[in-house]
């Protein structure tokens, strides 16, 4: 009897477990855009942004870095002291600049105008004075071709002093 009950149960057990059976072909489906092109346009654009952005955000850093690196060699005690030597320099150059387009030593006049050049690191200023207008011209040069050249005409007249009796006086 025992048989039989064993038998009895595996035979309903089989019954009933193999008709809810089905079988089907195997199918692996790859998730990643990768692989089944589904989404794919859109999963290489995030990649790329993500790549670009990484560029940048580095490019950035190393800008900041490089002005940083500038701005502390602007403030060094010597960068200061060639700044302010230079400034110097350059207001006394426009002081005797000044001085001799007003020349008091002579009288100028067409026929013998007072007359300057200065080489100023490659530029060229020179300035006549006849008397009634100071002339100055300034020649822009670079690597031995004149880049541009500017006139400015001074009308003398009174200003600036006078070179004979003014007026009678």
């Amino acid at each position: 009897m025992a048989k039989q009950t064993i038998k009895g149960v595996l035979l309903g057990g089989v019954l009933v477990l193999g008709q809810g059976v089905y079988s089907s072909e195997l199918v692996h489906r790859f998730n990643s855009p990768s692989f089944n092109g589904i989404n794919q346009s859109a999963h290489y654009l995030t990649i790329d942004e993500q790549e670009r952005t990484r560029a940048d955000d580095l490019a950035s850093e190393i800008q900041e870095k490089l002005d940083e690196a500038e701005r502390e060699a602007d403030n060094t005690v010597l960068s200061k002291f060639i700044r302010n030597l230079e400034s110097r320099i350059y207001s006394t150059l426009a002081k005797d600049l000044s001085e001799s387009l007003f020349n008091y030593d002579g009288i100028p006049t067409s026929e013998n105008p007072i007359t300057g050049e200065i080489n100023l690191e490659g530029n060229i200023l020179r300035w006549v004075n006849d008397g009634t207008t100071i002339t100055l011209t300034i020649e822009e040069w670079f690597d031995g071709v004149m880049i541009s050249t500017t006139e400015i005409v001074i009308p003398v007249g009174n200003f600036g002093g006078c070179w004979a009796e003014c007026d009678g006086s």
